[in-house]
């Protein structure tokens, strides 16, 4: 109930709300954009200030090992389970979003969970940041493979002259990879992360007015324009199959609960359990259609992002963050 509280959230539903109704309420993409930047900023700042204040240790080594399993976990379930319900050029497109991570919805939790009193480690940001790529390498190699297998059904059915065209236009996988290891918001969140953690406590008492005081109200101002965008792209993803509804709907929940069995093996803390459940649970609906729609031309853009933004996220930031940091508290606290 906390959750439906907090402003940031309201602020979110109200968005929904205004874009439901066709008002022409709307955020300026500049704006928007700067918002994104600002969180990102200021997430890598309390990051790194967090590192800086406790060191490299054990439990972070396991924290990120964690989410680096995790990452390699979600998109293999994901294509397994819906490469014979839809297209696999859409499978694999599906379930890269849903491996990879939502930066907002974890930025959302970090704050719901500093309200709830728990701290979590710095360290987690980097952890965001692991898990983004491996689903996207993952993708990218099945659509590789896909297109393989099709190119060779083609020669064995019309000839060599039919398949040639399969693979045209499609950028070669170096360059899919830089593009996603080098995504501008990867390297701030790193960046920002370096400075808070080289600049320390001296650093952060100077930089609170900015990346403390500000976060909250940005924050809710960020969620009023995701709101809006839920509303616009949810027509897309209720013309989805049943199948991927369900997975939409289902499938974090079932993420989140791996994530919190892989923690009690490992022996996480309740708050780096509790963010990665959020991780494992969000699918992404920035960095992974931006490179899906050169990578896997094949693939239908409409699913992956209307299924993620219009059903996972706002799942996610309404009912998944406070229920997985109960679970997480319940189980490991």
């Amino acid at each position: 109930m906390q959750n439906f509280v907090d402003p940031a959230i309201l602020f979110f539903v109200f968005g929904v709300l205004a874009g439901a109704l066709k008002s022409n309420l709307e955020i300026p993409k500049s704006i928007a954009k700067f918002l994104s930047l600002y969180l990102l900023m200021a997430l890598g700042l309390k990051g790194g200030f967090a590192l800086a204040q406790s060191g490299f240790t054990v439990t972070i080594a396991l924290s990120l090992s964690a989410a680096l399993i995790m990452a390699f976990i979600v998109p293999a379930i994901g294509y397994a389970f819906l490469k014979n319900r839809v297209s696999r050029f859409d499978a694999a497109a599906v379930a890269a979003a849903y491996g990879s991570v939502s930066a907002v919805t974890f930025v959302t939790a970090i704050q719901f969970m500093e309200t709830a009193g728990l701290t979590p480690g710095g360290h987690m940001a980097v952890a965001m940041v692991i898990m983004e790529s491996p689903a996207i390498i993952m993708a990218v190699l099945l659509a590789n493979s896909i297109r393989h297998m099709q190119g060779q059904e083609a020669l064995r059915s019309v000839g060599a002259a039919a398949a040639q065209p399969i693979a045209s236009g499609v950028p070669p996988l170096g360059k899919i990879l830089h593009e996603s290891f080098t995504d501008g918001a990867h390297l701030l969140l790193l960046g920002s992360m370096a400075v808070g953690f080289i600049s320390g406590e001296a650093g952060k008492s100077m930089m609170q007015p900015f990346s403390g005081d500000l976060f909250k109200g940005m924050l809710a101002f960020f969620l009023l324009d995701m709101g809006l965008m839920v509303a616009k792209n949810f027509k897309d993803a209720v013309k989805a199959s049943p199948a991927l509804i369900g997975y939409a709907v289902v499938s974090p929940f079932v993420h989140a609960g791996l994530a919190l069995g892989l923690s009690l093996l490992m022996g996480l803390p309740v708050a780096d359990a509790a963010l990665l459940m959020v991780l494992s649970a969000s699918a992404s609906y920035i960095v992974v259609p931006a490179v899906l729609r050169y990578a896997i031309p094949e693939a239908n853009p409409a699913i992956y992002f209307g299924l993620s933004l219009g059903v996972t996220f706002p799942l996610n930031i309404l009912i998944g963050i406070p229920l997985y940091t109960e679970i997480a508290q319940r189980v490991l606290g």
